[in-house]
């Protein structure tokens, strides 16, 4: 007999993976999602990370639309045991409006949606799980790890200030929020023609929320210049080994 499902159903969440990038600083001739990285796809990665957690109810997969097909082919092999629902979405000329299109497809706004970057392949449950426990209590949440090298500020090829580094975080995604909060301030943003560098900026201008950090990897890298793939590759093999 199956045993019942207990677990509050508010604590759920949708995610939007976001695949519409173009790959340019790649140097590639398709999307850098859709490149092989040790025999698969790079989408792969992050994708069955995410059918693998059961607190994930909805992949909603932003995409160019000309690659629809090819994606909608391969996600029918990634969830052929799994139950978790995936909607395939065109994205925007700008990674603001591909969330927001994406936003528009949530099943349920009220619950918690994360947004997070195809191109991030190295995301793992453990990360999600962590993300997901602190956006519960402060409703914004985001990953990230501390700067390690030294930061200048320059202007015209001059150095203008050493930046202190003790309170720099480089972000990574996912990004956890609730959908109406997030969905509010996509709108507001819109209205007001503003584009921000990421999801956590329109919470910070648009909002009152105070946005927390998780702390992530390292490895939760953004594969983004050919050398990236090769950073990409070294981690695949190190957890396979």
């Amino acid at each position: 007999m199956r045993k019942a499902d207990n677990r509050d159903k508010t604590l759920d969440y949708e995610v939007i993976l976001l695949a519409a990038g173009q790959g340019k600083r790649m140097g590639a001739s398709r999307n850098k999602i859709l490149l092989h990285l040790i025999g698969k796809p790079v989408i792969s990665y992050s994708l069955q990370t995410f059918l693998n957690d059961p607190a994930c109810k909805h992949i909603i997969l932003v995409t160019q639309e000309d690659e629809q097909q090819l994606l909608a082919t391969m996600v029918k092999k990634e969830t052929k045991r799994n139950q978790c629902p995936v909607t395939i979405v065109s994205g925007g000329c700008e990674r603001q409006y591909s969330v927001y299109n994406g936003l528009k497809r949530l099943l349920n706004p009220e619950n918690i949606v994360m947004v997070h970057d195809g191109a991030r392949p190295f995301v793992t449950l453990a990360q999600l799980k962590s993300l997901h426990r602190k956006v519960v209590k402060t409703r914004a949440a985001i990953l990230g790890v501390p700067v390690k090298d030294t930061i200048k500020r320059v202007v015209d090829g001059i150095v203008q200030e050493t930046v202190p580094r003790e309170t720099l975080w480089q972000i990574q995604t996912p990004q956890a929020f609730y959908g109406t909060d997030l969905l509010a301030v996509h709108e507001q943003a819109k209205q007001e023609e503003y584009l921000g560098t990421d999801d956590a900026s329109l919470i910070e201008k648009y909002s009152n929320l105070a946005v927390s950090m998780v702390l992530g990897s390292y490895e939760n890298i953004k594969l983004t210049t050919p050398e990236d793939m090769l950073t990409g590759e070294a981690i695949v093999k190190r957890k396979r080994s």
